[in-house]
């Protein structure tokens, strides 16, 4: 059980700046998932947690230690890597209890953990076999297993399910979180995949050009991105952007598609005429008799919902996920639920926050639909 705190760290290699400093604090027994696309300096970061890279400024604090100028082997990490880093000439027990073998423990203690972490992978019946005897799932469970012997005050995952198949990876996220609140071990976790990012963490980071852009709860950021990345970024598929004007004292929006818009929460500052980016999800886009009209030039049928691709008025792309089957035609009509919007700043793409909540509706601007 520990803490971690990640103070001002930064990563340069020659001009190349790959981190700008990282402050983060990540509790005792929680899982953070840093997510990004790739170059984005998440597996820097874990390197320098893991002791793998040195930073050019900044600290590393595990369990009220700085242990930034500690070898890796002092740290008391456990690394779980995305290519298994098996020895092929070692058998399952050889490659779990290998680490501790170096750290010279006796061999009764040894056989007790590499069994007890058997039992919770799920891999009893394999201790005799070598890794190329494995399916891909079981050399994943077999480098965990190597991790959970060792009893270390961080795991640190780096990005473990990517050389597996789909399916398998939907199965090992949730061995990986249920195993994780079992044994309590902070963790640092790194995916590009926003999924995995959702279901896994108890907060994210979510890394833009070595930055973290966001740092909340799943569920915050995708209910109240940051900004236009964090936003296009988190939710499958992405939200969808429409250029606008901040209108009527900043109390709606008139899109360049044409119609005009209320915020259902509150004005938004600055003055009339002030570029927005309005953003909302393609399952929040209402199919309707009336509104903007909506051309569609891809069906996607996935069988219980479909994706309909196409263009508004103006031109600006559209997604919007329907239930079931596609509605007949290829132009349709859709409307934006007040409720349901995203602002942002069109020249910063930062979210734009309501100054107050507004209850009376405002006369002269019609909603759409």
């Amino acid at each position: 059980m520990a803490t971690l705190e990640l103070k001002g760290l930064a990563k340069s290699f020659g001009a190349q700046t790959v981190l700008a400093g990282i402050d983060l604090a990540v509790g005792d027994g929680e899982m953070v998932v840093i997510v990004g696309a790739s170059g984005c300096g998440k597996s820097t970061l874990l390197r320098l947690v893991a002791g793998l890279e040195q930073p050019s400024r900044g600290a590393v604090v595990l369990d009220g230690h700085d242990i930034t100028g500690r070898d890796p082997a002092e740290r008391d990490i456990a690394m779980v890597f995305q290519n298994y880093a098996l020895y092929p000439h070692m058998s399952v027990f050889e490659n779990m209890a290998y680490g501790l073998k170096i750290r010279r423990l006796p061999r009764a203690e040894i056989r007790r953990r590499v069994d007890e972490a058997a039992a919770m992978l799920g891999l009893e019946g394999l201790l005799a076999r070598k890794p190329r005897a494995l399916s891909g799932g079981q050399r994943q469970r077999v480098a965990m297993g190597r991790a959970i012997v060792r009893e270390p005050k961080l795991f640190l995952f780096d990005e473990p399910l990517s050389n597996l198949d789909a399916k398998l990876r939907v199965q090992m996220r949730a061995e990986i979180r249920r195993l994780q609140r079992r044994l309590g071990i902070t963790s640092l976790y790194v995916t590009h995949d926003q999924v995995e990012a959702m279901t896994l963490g108890d907060r994210l980071v979510v890394m833009r050009e070595g930055r973290a852009a966001q740092v909340a709860s799943p569920m915050e950021v995708f209910a109240r991105p940051a900004d236009t990345y964090v936003a296009g970024f988190i939710g499958a598929p992405a939200m969808n952007f429409l250029p606008a004007r901040l209108a009527a004292g900043g109390r709606g929006a008139a899109l360049a598609a044409g119609p005009a818009i209320l915020f259902a929460d509150g004005p938004r500052p600055g003055p009339e005429g002030r570029g927005l980016t309005i953003g909302v999800r393609p399952e929040h886009v209402l199919l309707a008799r009336e509104g903007m009209e909506f051309a569609v030039d891809l069906v996607e049928p996935l069988g219980s919902e479909t994706l309909l691709h196409g263009r508004l008025a103006d031109g600006t792309g559209l997604v919007v996920k329907v239930a079931g089957a596609a509605p007949a035609g290829e132009t349709l009509h859709v409307a934006l639920p007040p409720g349901e919007l995203h602002v942002f700043d069109a020249g910063s793409g930062s979210r734009l926050e309501p100054e107050s909540l507004v209850a009376e509706p405002l006369v002269g601007l019609a909603t759409t639909g």
